[in-house]
């Protein structure tokens, strides 16, 4: 199993979340965060000056089975791609275990039901 987390565009989330179903990647975690980028300077408007280095992005987080990793990747690079800087980032990330709450299901069968094996 492994984790993947993706920091994207806001303006690609839809984008994004549409191309993770049509992969059958149908449950993901995501979060508003912010990031300091390359650019570091203060822009001055009517006399208020205003902090441009930081940046409003989104982290998707899934964990997925380790035959779902390279198909969960690429739908995320073909949808968040605009070729600009700040495009960016994908983590994948190694899981020890997982385990479902509600039945004490351990490994990769956590992850799903088991009449939906993928």
């Amino acid at each position: 199993m492994k984790k993947i987390e993706a920091i994207i565009r806001k303006t690609k989330f839809e984008e994004v979340k549409d191309a993770l179903l049509k992969a059958d990647i149908e449950w993901f975690s995501y979060y508003d965060v912010r990031g300091i980028g390359k650019s570091r300077e203060a822009r001055i408007y009517r006399g208020v000056m205003y902090d441009t280095s930081s940046i409003e992005r989104i982290l998707i987080s899934i964990v997925v089975r380790d035959k779902n990793v390279e198909k969960t990747v690429q739908a995320i690079m073909k949808a968040a791609q605009t070729g600009e800087i700040g495009d960016g980032r994908i983590f994948i990330i190694p899981i020890e275990d997982a385990i479902r709450i509600r039945t004490g299901e351990r490994g990769d069968i956590a992850l799903y039901n088991a009449e939906q094996e993928r």
